[in-house]
């Protein structure tokens, strides 16, 4: 049997908190839209977190990578050091807005810290939500249809593996999310993916086949805000239930004095979703200490 961690260590690891149910999450998330700050913005602060982080950070590469499924253009985007030797291979998926300028900052951020990264397009090329009420929409109807989900994040997986030139070690894989991304990353790990570990930050955490944890290849990080009113203890404690079935290796650790979207710069939603830098920086070294211990 596999071993698996609960974590809990006061005061800054507690428990955490979602909305009841999907009528009330989308006035919740309505809410958040109205507090969040402009991309621009979040670019901004972003760069200025890369310049001032501790880490040596290389001079990364963008490289946009274009591909095709089911006859719809998908292009997502490899982040790299061009000039250095490989590194663990990332599968990133972004918050509920996509591939945008401020969420490839935050995969630069996270390749400084000594990975290769790839961010999973799972809208589509040319159908990308444009605002936080078309993320909205089109996130909802990707978690109400887990398998197109799956689907994406599959081919990207797939389409990152396949790049020689990546200067990623591709016996050390792992994918990672942020909000909806973490759902998904969670949701590709439990269709079976042949990942490492995940990693996921302020992630929904249900899914409506938890016995597919079975298929989880690899071991599992989950870090949330103790007091994310988007993901209440019953979800957490089903997720719990889930893991344990399944026989995982596995962690939940509850950030406390922490609500959503803790990780990201720009939300300014006190009680709700709301960037917390000591929070954050734990949460991306505790990260870093899941895959060291992971890719050993």
């Amino acid at each position: 049997m596999k071993n698996h961690t609960s974590a809990s260590r006061t005061p800054n690891l507690t428990s955490g908190t979602r909305s009841v149910n999907a009528a009330r999450r989308g006035t919740s998330v309505a809410r958040h839209a109205q507090r969040v700050t402009q991309p621009a913005m979040k670019t901004l602060a972003l760069t200025a977190l890369l310049a001032t982080t501790a880490l040596a950070a290389p001079k990364l590469t963008q490289k946009k990578v274009a591909y095709e499924l089911d006859g719809a253009k998908y292009e997502s985007v490899l982040v790299f050091d061009a000039k250095g030797a490989n590194k663990p291979a990332l599968l990133l998926v972004p918050n509920w807005l996509g591939i945008t300028e401020a969420n490839l900052k935050q995969a630069e951020l996270v390749a400084a810290r000594g990975y290769t990264v790839f961010v999973a397009d799972v809208y589509g090329q040319s159908t990308r939500p444009t605002n936080m009420d078309e993320a909205g929409k089109m996130s909802t109807a990707l978690k109400n249809d887990r398998a197109t989900l799956r689907k994406r994040a599959a081919k990207a997986l797939e389409v990152f593996l396949a790049q020689k030139d990546a200067k990623a070690d591709f016996k050390k894989v792992g994918a990672i999310g942020f909000c909806f991304g973490g759902t998904t990353a969670l949701e590709l790990a439990r269709s079976g993916a042949a990942l490492n570990g995940v990693a996921v930050f302020h992630a929904g955490l249900a899914t409506p086949t938890p016995a597919d944890a079975k298929n989880f290849k690899g071991h599992v990080l989950a870090m949330q805000g103790a007091d994310d009113p988007y993901v209440p203890a019953e979800e957490r404690a089903a997720f719990e239930k889930e893991m344990r079935e399944a026989k995982l290796d596995w962690q939940l650790v509850n950030y406390g004095n922490s609500v959503h979207s803790f990780t990201d710069v720009d939300a300014h939603m006190a009680g709700q979703a709301d960037y917390n830098e000591q929070t954050a920086k734990r949460a991306y070294a505790l990260m870093d200490s899941f895959f060291a211990e992971v890719f050993r």
